[in-house]
């Protein structure tokens, strides 16, 4: 039986599809005048959607000034428009067990989307692991907390959708773990468990 559960925030509890036209025109601004990534710009936008910044500018290697400028951007930046969950994450909110929260990414935007979504009421904890400050990952988050709470790994099931963030952190912890594809954007991964709903989920609990 499921004592906790352990979520990821972005694409997981709301979609950043929704706000992240307006949360990073900044960014895509500095880009376009920059002029050094124009012919990879429409990748970069959609996977800023989806992946942590750092990975994306080593990817298309972006040069040390830009990576630096976009950081210190980045670090600034927050949500100030309204942000709705998904319509199934009403049914999370309902049930009667440990919630944590963790998601990777910039404080400041981060705490803003928590804030916005009023998630506080909703989760045990929230941790914010910034990686542009600490080398801690979201693997020695998941291990915390279990040790400080003292569950049996069999009592802990983690969600999220990025396969090579939580769910790989999860995996290697010997933890379950749940593949939230809301949109359906992925190929089923064999051994895997895909949810596109949060009915699904309480199905599996």
């Amino acid at each position: 039986m499921k004592k906790a559960i352990i979520f990821d925030l972005d694409n997981t509890i709301y979609s950043v599809y929704s706000i992240g036209e307006t949360l990073f025109a900044p960014l895509f601004e500095l880009l376009e005048q920059d002029g050094t990534q124009l012919q990879h710009l429409s990748m970069i936008k959609d996977e800023v959607m989806r992946r942590p910044f750092q990975h994306i500018a080593h990817d298309y290697q972006f040069s040390d000034e830009l990576t630096a400028k976009s950081l210190a951007l980045l670090q600034q930046l927050v949500i100030n428009i309204p942000i709705e969950p998904f319509e199934d994450f009403v049914l999370v909110r309902q049930l009667p067990i440990d919630k944590y929260l963790v998601t990777t990414g910039f404080p400041n935007m981060q705490q803003s989307k928590v804030n916005r979504m009023g998630l506080q009421k909703d989760f045990k904890e929230i941790h914010i692991v910034d990686p542009a400050t600490s080398n801690k990952t979201k693997k020695e988050v998941f291990a915390d907390i279990i040790r400080r709470h003292q569950y049996a790994k069999g009592e802990v099931l983690v969600i999220g959708d990025d396969l090579q963030s939580e769910i790989k952190a999860a995996q290697e912890l010997g933890l379950d773990v749940v593949w939230y594809d809301k949109y359906e954007r992925y190929e089923p991964v064999p051994g895997l468990k895909k949810i596109v709903s949060y009915q699904q989920l309480l199905a599996m609990l």
